[in-house]
C-alpha cells in the first residue's frame, strides 16, 4: 500500500520534512518513490515557501491510490486538492480505568447525598 507521508530532515530542533510517496511498510525516514514536496514549520504561516507541493504529481498518486497520512491530508486540503476529511476521535489512554471511575461515581455520590437530604429537610420545614 502506498502511503503519502512526511520524512524528517534538519538539524536537531530544526525540522524540516519531505513530503514524499512511499510504500507504507518503509520506515519515516527510510526509502521512498518520490518526493512531491516540503514542509518547513519554523517559517510564518503566510510564508510562499512554507509548504510547496508539486500538485500535478500529487494528483496522480492519489489517482493510483495513495493514502495521505492525517497531516498531509490537511495540507491537500487546504490546497484544495481533497476535501477536509473528519477528526479522528483521541484515544482514551489518560482516562482513569474502570475500577477508578466506579470509585470516583461513588464518592460523587456520597457527597450528593447529604446535600440532597438537606435540601428535602429544609423544604418540608
Amino acid at each position: 500500500m502506498l502511503a503519502i507521508r512526511m520524512t524528517r530532515h534538519g538539524a536537531k530542533k530544526r525540522p524540516f520534512f519531505h513530503i514524499v510517496v512511499a510504500d507504507s511498510r518503509s520506515p519515516r525516514d527510510g526509502r521512498f518513490i518520490e518526493k512531491l514536496g516540503t514542509y518547513n514549520p519554523l517559517l510564518p504561516r503566510e510564508h510562499a515557501q512554507r509548504l510547496t507541493l508539486n500538485k500535478e504529481r500529487i494528483a496522480h498518486w492519489l489517482k493510483v491510490g495513495a493514502q495521505p497520512s492525517d497531516r498531509v491530508a490537511r495540507f491537500l486540503a487546504q490546497a484544495e486538492m481533497m476535501k477536509p476529511r473528519e477528526r479522528r476521535e483521541q484515544t482514551k489512554k489518560s482516562a482513569p480505568r474502570a475500577k477508578a471511575q466506579e470509585r470516583m461515581k461513588a464518592e460523587a455520590a456520597a457527597k450528593e447525598a447529604p446535600a440532597a437530604e438537606a435540601a428535602t429537610e429544609a423544604a418540608a420545614t
